[in-house]
């Protein structure tokens, strides 16, 4: 059963994520969990509180306890459902009309053998709890400890806030729960745009790009900002803009936490884990500091962190992990933060200044785009690419491990399929960058073609 993609479960409310499906994950999520203490939160789309209780009803009818966590970003419940299991109803980035759900144990992402366990169950129909062993229900209220804890970690790194200008694009979203009141605990002036929950999105997409964040991009060139921060619909995705508006290169991000995680760490051999699809800027910046790189696929991140682990030496430690606009900070805890990463990157900047962070970092040109490519013919189609690409790139250096992969002397370029659309990406890295994108794309374009 092909339920779950990247980044959990994921769609259209009433086409797929309906309170039926819900339901079923409850059941099965509750059935195959080996505690029975499950978290559940929610954002703020107007499909959530129909989800959550539909998911609710599953957790219980299988002998599940519930804790109600109301309206949290998704961080804060992965930080809620550490010693237990938790659920999130988001769809993070998607449009209003979609929602998801997103598994936790103890405060990380499910695995891809657990999520096969809750397919096969949600297939199977797991069977309800005798009437008497139904699971019960109780409020609780984690969003301050959260907001306090990332505070405390973000105190760690850089110096303070106090005085500082910054601002934050919460988008609707869930951030203007969390990232205004954080920053401020920290010294910062904040002004929040966007700072109210709504799930209608009203302002702009949730998805945090150039052309959503147009806007605001404006105002913070217009006003007395010093970094500004925008925000997914769900707070695990951030980024940063200058003081001219301009948005700071997602690898560049990377690059520069990477970089202050390792210098910080006492580890012998420190680890960063990150993507396919990163910047080069990323190995620089790590070795430059002492440490090294392990890239893994996309939306795979706890993957790479165990793998970094499981093969290290005594000494290794994984320091960071992250793929762009999603940072994992090990030291806090195992799930992706945007939360943290505005807090911690704010703390540098205060301490040394974004162009000082910014100058050791070569930012060459980097460009991703993305090809139409329907869902069933993703697997023919990078099978094609492996045979294509290496003819037209004869002189580079080919890696399938994740996608496609062609490592040239002016750079690199990367084809995969998408997880949760239906596309084809093409990434690039080159002085050259349009040149290399344009014959790519060729070659996935007649791929999709054959």
């Amino acid at each position: 059963m092909n339920l779950f993609g990247t980044a959990g479960i994921r769609g259209s409310a009433t086409e797929r994520v309906t309170p039926s499906l819900a339901l079923a994950v409850g059941r099965a999520a509750g059935a195959d969990a080996l505690t029975t203490e499950f978290v559940i939160a929610r954002d703020g789309r107007e499909t959530g509180p129909a989800l959550l209780a539909a998911l609710e009803a599953g957790l219980e009818s299988v002998g599940a306890d519930v804790r109600r966590a109301g309206v949290l970003p998704t961080p804060a419940l992965a930080f809620a459902s550490r010693g237990r299991h938790g659920i999130m109803v988001t769809a993070s980035h998607n449009p209003p009309t979609d929602n998801g759900l997103k598994l936790f144990v103890d405060g990380q992402e499910y695995g891809d053998d657990d999520e096969t366990r809750i397919a096969e169950r949600v297939e199977a129909e797991s069977a309800l709890a005798d009437w008497d062993e139904w699971g019960s229900a109780e409020r609780i209220e984690p969003l301050a400890a959260y907001r306090k804890r990332v505070a405390a970690y973000a105190r760690e790194h850089g110096d303070a806030l106090a005085g500082m200008n910054m601002s934050v694009d919460c988008g609707n979203g869930m951030a203007s729960r969390a990232t205004p009141q954080v920053l401020s605990a920290l010294g910062a002036d904040v002004t929040g745009v966007n700072a109210n929950v709504d799930g209608y999105f009203p302002a702009r997409g949730s998805k945090p790009t150039p052309e959503t964040l147009a806007e605001f991009r404006e105002f913070a060139a217009d006003s007395e900002t010093e970094l500004g921060i925008a925000h997914d619909g769900d707070a695990d995705r951030v980024v940063f803009l200058d003081d001219e508006g301009k948005i700071v290169h997602e690898d560049t991000v990377v690059a520069v936490l990477a970089e202050h995680y390792v210098r910080a760490s006492d580890a012998g051999d420190p680890v960063v884990v990150t993507t396919p699809n990163a910047s080069s800027r990323i190995d620089e910046r790590v070795a430059a500091a002492g440490g090294r790189v392990e890239r893994v696929r996309l939306g795979a991140l706890h993957e790479g962190i165990r793998a970094a682990r499981e093969s290290g030496e005594e000494d290794t430690e994984v320091v960071f992990a992250a793929e762009p606009w999603k940072h994992i900070h090990p030291d806090l805890g195992p799930w992706i933060d945007g939360v943290t990463s505005a807090a911690v990157l704010a703390r540098l900047v205060a301490d040394r200044g974004l162009d000082a962070l910014r100058e050791p970092v070569s930012e060459r040109p980097y460009r991703k785009v993305s090809v139409d490519c329907p869902d069933d013919q993703k697997e023919v189609v990078m099978a094609e690419l492996e045979a294509t690409l290496g003819e037209a790139f004869p002189d580079g250096e080919r890696s399938t491990a994740h996608g496609v992969r062609v490592e040239l002397d002016e750079g690199w370029v990367l084809v995969r399929p998408s997880g949760t659309e239906p596309k084809v990406r093409v990434y690039a890295e080159s002085e050259r960058v349009d040149a290399l994108v344009e014959r790519t794309v060729r070659e996935v374009e007649a791929a999709v073609a054959a």
